[in-house]
């Protein structure tokens, strides 16, 4: 029986709060989470893949929240409120209509769509990688043409949330090639995300295309996480992480274009 008509396998309980706590805890970090929680849904064939972006919204948007709390209060000083604010809004536009769109998407539509979304996002954090990025150099606010391009930015990015993509690392990477802080970016990033996901999350809740018991594991399960990487390891050496998560967005969206291809929809 094909994988488009049979029931996906569901993984205990514990290996999905597992699965939420460490892709928060990296997220936390800068890493990101969709891409982790991504390859372990697709791995694992806990859910279908025309469900993974739902999940990830609904799942990861109280994590998130959390992250965008204690990144404000932590680097409150490196705030641009014109730019945050402007930033902001335009992510949870582009998400609301982003998600909107993807939600009524044939399954074979959304593993192509994410196939390229994740190639794309491979391809910032590999920039960001090689950009000798540097944390302390740089402003922490836009004007002009700059915050214009941020916005733009941050509609297109907003809207591929609704692909399960993380904002995280386009949003580093855009704001480093404008000249941000690298610092600064991080309240930016958090609270856009703290937007984005709940804005697109309401959509896929409507729709009803997310795994009710993955979402709720990873909202409970992504507490902790964000904690012990906020509070208790704070920083750590994570290049060799990301070039793991390069790696795995490469595979996975390879194997999500090779199931679109198959007719029978099953997973390579």
């Amino acid at each position: 029986m094909s994988e488009s008509i049979r029931a996906p396998g569901h993984a205990p309980m514990p290996v999905l709060f597992g699965i939420g706590t460490v892709a928060n805890f990296f997220d936390a970090l800068g890493v990101g989470s969709f891409a982790t929680t991504t390859a372990a849904l697709r791995l694992g064939r806990f859910t279908a893949d025309e469900n993974i972006p739902g999940t990830l919204n609904v799942g990861h948007a109280t994590p998130t929240l959390l992250q965008a709390v204690l990144f404000t209060i932590a680097l409150g000083g490196l705030i641009d409120i014109p730019t945050i604010a402007s930033m902001v809004m335009a992510g949870g536009i582009g998400a609301w209509y982003g998600a909107g769109v993807v939600a009524h998407w044939p399954r074979r539509t959304i593993q192509r769509a994410m196939a390229i979304a994740l190639l794309v996002t491979a391809g910032f954090m590999a920039l960001r990688m090689l950009s000798s990025l540097s944390l302390n150099e740089g402003t922490i606010g836009l004007t002009g043409m700059a915050l214009g391009a941020g916005v733009v930015a941050s509609v297109l990015i907003g809207s591929l949330t609704g692909l399960g993509i993380g904002n995280y690392a386009p949003t580093m990477a855009v704001t480093y090639l404008l000249g941000m802080n690298q610092r600064a970016v991080f309240p930016i990033m958090a609270v856009s995300a703290a937007v984005i996901l709940p804005a697109a999350a309401v959509r896929f809740y409507r729709s009803g295309r997310f795994d009710r018991r993955a979402a709720l594991a990873f909202a409970i399960g992504g507490v902790p996480g964000v904690l012990v990487a906020v509070y208790v390891v704070k920083e750590l050496p994570l290049d060799a992480v990301r070039w793991l998560v390069v790696g795995v967005l490469l595979y996975t969206s390879v194997t999500l274009w090779l199931s679109s291809r198959n007719t029978s929809g099953a997973a390579p």
